[in-house]
């Protein structure tokens, strides 16, 4: 079985993320998505992250009437900050019965010679790419790579930023989320406060 993973900071999980893992479902060879949150991305500023399990009980929440879309807090117990080689491997050892894949935005490929060990990731694993609203991607240095495949998910230009700018505000985020994470965010007047 292959599972593909779409590792983010679901800060917070929102339409936008759960339209990309239904699409690569739907498009590549894959059986499962898993939504692996991660506690913290070494290229990203913590300071806005909030707390890792209530970000993970937010994903639980968005997905839990879908058997083909999971949620994983496998780096939450792996040594910080989280290196995708690293969890990789791990989830390699701990599964050796599935085969995985990544799925990323266009950004994140252009960025992907600043990741840790990223030849071995373009060597081992097949890498699902979804193009970014808004963002300049140059993908020619991957575009005849035979673990690289372009994706055209339907684009929407929704962002955790976005979310987070909205409920700082006080407006609603209502169809933006899902139903179930909307009404937890009301409940528990996550990230109105301006840490988060």
């Amino acid at each position: 079985m292959e599972i593909g993973l779409f590792f983010g900071s679901f800060n917070p999980i929102h339409t936008g993320h759960l339209i990309i893992a239904q699409h690569l479902l739907n498009r590549a060879p894959i059986q499962q998505v898993w939504l692996v949150v991660s506690p913290h991305n070494p290229l990203k500023d913590k300071t806005s992250l909030a707390n890792d399990y209530d970000r993970l009980h937010l994903a639980q929440l968005a997905v839990e009437d879908n058997p083909h879309i999971k949620v994983s807090n496998i780096e939450f117990s792996l040594p910080k900050p989280s290196y995708t080689i690293d969890t990789l491997t791990y989830l390699k050892e701990k599964y050796p019965h599935y085969q995985f894949s990544l799925i990323m935005g266009g950004d994140n490929l252009v960025s992907l010679p600043k990741w840790k060990n990223h030849e071995l990731i373009l060597r081992d694993y097949r890498i699902y790419v979804y193009r970014r609203p808004g963002a300049e991607e140059d993908f020619a240095a991957y575009l005849k790579h035979p673990h690289v495949t372009i994706t055209e998910a339907p684009l929407l230009d929704l962002s955790s930023t976005y979310i987070r700018n909205l409920i700082r505000e006080g407006k609603s985020v209502r169809y933006m989320v899902p139903e179930k994470v909307y009404s937890e965010l009301e409940l528990s007047g996550l990230y109105k406060s301006p840490k988060t």
